[in-house]
C-alpha cells in the first residue's frame, strides 16, 4: 500500500512538472520574437532589418502588446531609438509604418487582388534612427488580452502598460541601453507620449532599471487639450478662406471660445452655418477629396467641424482619388494568413484587423496634458513638436496657443526651415529645449504627406542641429 501510494505520488507530481513545463514552453513561444526576412506582398528579401513580437505588461489578464522593430538603416549600434505610438485610440502602428515613417509602403493603384504589393519607401525615420512601432493600446492591432477584462484600457493605464513594454523590451535588447530614446507618436498620442515620458523621466530619477537613456519626446498633430484643440477649428477655417470675416466675426460675438453643448441660439445657428459651409472639406488635409461614405457633398450623415470620428471604407466604396484607398490595402494584407504566419501572430488572437479598432472598451481619463509639457522640459529633456499646416483636425493655431501658455521664453523667432532648397515648413525655437515646427503642405499627419520633409526635419533635430 505504501509502494502504492509513493508511486502515486511520484506520478502526481511528474503530472505536474510536466503540467508546469508545458506553461513554461507556452509563455515562451508566446513570448519568443520574430525576425521577419520576407513578407508576403514584397519582392524579395526586405533591405532592413525587421523583428516582430508580443511582450506581456498585465500578467492576470495576459495582455500582449505586439511590436515591429526596424533596426536603424545607417548605424544601429549608436543611433537613436524612437518608440512611435500611433494615434486613435486604437490605431495600429502598422499604420505609422506603412503610411507616415517607416521604410515600406503599398501600391493601391496596382491592385488587382490577392496579396496588396509592397514597395520600398525610402523617405523613412529609420534611415537615422532605430524605431519600435507599438500596438497600443491593447486591441490595437495584433496587441490582444487573454480576457474580456484585460480590454478595459484607458489613458493612465495605458500609459503604465506601455512602461511595463519599455522595461521588458530593454531586458531582452540589452544592445540598445545606451542609445538614445526617444518617445514619438501623433494625433491621438498626443495625450499619451508626454505623461509615458514624464513617468519614464521620474523612473530615472528613482533608480529603476534598467536604467533609460530617455533624451526627450518627438509629437506630431498633437491632440493635447481639447480647450485649444476644439475651438481652433473655427479661426483656422478662417485663416484658410473657408469661412467669411462676417461668419467669423458673428462667431467670435456670440460663441467666443464656448465648446459647451448648452450654446444659446445665436451661437448654436452660427455652428450650423458654418458646418453647412465646411461640408464636404477633409479635415484632416483641406486641400484633399472628402472621401468618407459617411459624410460627403451628397449626403447629410450629422458629422460636424466640432466632432472627432474617423471610418474605414470598403475597397469597392473608395475612388482611386481618395487616400482611404491607400488605407483598405493594409486590412486586406494584415487579414492574410501567410503574412500572419511571417509576422508571428498567435493563432486566434484577432480574428479581424483593424487600421483603427475604435470598437475596444478605452476611457479618456487625460483631459489636458500641457503641464506634462512644462515639467518634462523643465528636467532639461528635448521636445520636437511639429504640425501639418493643412491639418484642420488639431490645427497648427491650437498647438501654437497651448505651447505658449507655458510662457517660456523665445530663443529663435518664427522663421522658414528648408528641405530639398524650398521651404518646407515655419519652426520657432523655446527655452526648454522645445521646438516647434509646422510643415507646409501636411495634413493630418505630416509625414504621411510630406515624407521627405519631415524625415529632413527630424534627422536634424536628432543629431542636435537647428530644423
Amino acid at each position: 500500500m505504501k509502494d502504492r501510494s509513493h508511486g502515486l505520488a511520484l506520478g502526481v507530481s511528474f503530472l505536474l512538472l510536466l503540467i508546469v513545463a508545458g506553461i513554461a514552453q507556452s509563455d515562451r513561444e508566446k513570448n519568443k520574437t520574430t525576425v521577419v526576412s520576407h513578407l508576403p506582398g514584397f519582392d524579395g528579401p526586405l533591405p532592413f532589418s525587421l523583428e516582430t513580437g508580443y511582450v506581456e505588461v498585465d500578467d492576470r489578464n495576459g495582455v500582449r502588446l505586439f511590436y515591429y522593430f526596424v533596426q536603424s538603416e545607417a548605424n544601429p549600434a549608436e543611433d537613436p531609438v524612437l518608440l512611435w505610438l500611433t494615434g486613435g485610440p486604437g490605431c495600429s502602428a502598422f499604420s505609422g509604418l506603412v503610411y507616415e515613417i517607416g521604410p515600406l509602403s503599398f501600391q493601391p493603384d496596382s491592385y488587382t487582388g490577392g496579396v496588396p504589393e509592397l514597395v520600398y519607401r525610402p523617405d523613412s525615420w529609420t534611415k537615422v534612427a532605430n524605431v519600435i512601432f507599438l500596438d497600443s493600446p491593447v486591441g490595437a492591432g495584433f496587441s490582444y488580452s487573454a480576457t474580456d477584462q484585460g480590454y478595459k484600457s484607458c489613458d493612465t493605464k495605458a500609459v503604465d502598460q506601455i512602461a511595463i513594454f519599455l522595461t521588458k523590451w530593454y531586458e531582452e535588447h540589452p544592445q540598445f541601453l545606451s542609445n538614445p530614446l526617444f518617445i514619438a507618436g501623433d494625433s491621438y498620442s498626443g495625450l499619451i507620449a508626454p505623461p509615458l515620458t514624464f513617468q519614464i523621466a521620474k523612473g530615472i530619477e528613482m533608480g529603476d532599471k534598467p536604467l533609460l537613456n530617455l533624451k526627450g519626446y518627438i509629437i506630431g498633430n498633437p491632440l493635447t487639450d481639447r480647450k485649444f484643440d476644439l475651438p481652433a477649428r473655427v479661426p483656422y477655417a478662417h485663416r484658410m478662406g473657408l469661412i467669411s470675416d462676417e461668419q467669423y466675426e458673428t462667431y467670435r460675438e456670440s460663441c467666443g471660445a464656448d465648446t459647451s453643448m448648452n450654446r444659446n441660439i445665436q451661437c448654436k445657428n452660427c455652428h450650423d452655418a458654418i458646418d453647412k459651409c465646411l461640408k464636404g472639406i477633409n479635415i484632416h488635409h483641406i486641400l484633399e477629396p472628402e472621401c468618407s461614405s459617411e459624410y460627403n457633398g451628397n449626403s447629410d450623415s450629422g458629422r460636424t467641424l466640432f466632432d472627432y470620428g474617423g471610418a474605414e471604407l470598403g475597397l469597392s466604396d473608395i475612388s482611386s482619388e481618395c487616400r482611404e484607398k491607400g488605407y483598405s490595402m493594409s486590412g486586406i494584407w494584415a487579414n492574410n494568413r501567410s503574412v500572419r504566419e511571417a509576422l508571428g501572430v498567435h493563432k486566434g488572437t484577432v480574428p479581424l484587423w483593424l487600421r483603427c479598432n475604435h470598437g475596444t472598451p478605452y476611457t479618456t481619463d487625460i483631459r489636458s496634458i500641457v503641464e506634462f509639457h512644462r515639467s518634462v522640459t523643465s528636467r532639461g529633456y528635448r521636445s520636437l513638436i511639429y504640425s501639418g499646416d493643412h491639418d484642420m483636425t488639431v490645427p497648427f493655431i491650437s498647438t501654437q496657443a497651448w505651447i505658449r501658455s507655458l510662457g517660456f521664453a523665445v530663443v529663435d523667432e518664427w522663421r522658414p526651415w528648408y528641405a530639398t532648397g524650398q521651404v518646407a515648413g515655419f519652426t520657432t525655437l523655446y527655452a526648454n529645449n522645445l521646438t516647434f515646427a509646422t510643415v507646409k503642405g501636411g495634413g493630418h499627419t505630416a509625414p504621411e504627406y510630406m515624407p521627405k520633409e519631415c524625415l529632413a526635419m527630424v534627422d536634424r533635430w536628432l543629431s542636435g542641429r537647428p530644423v
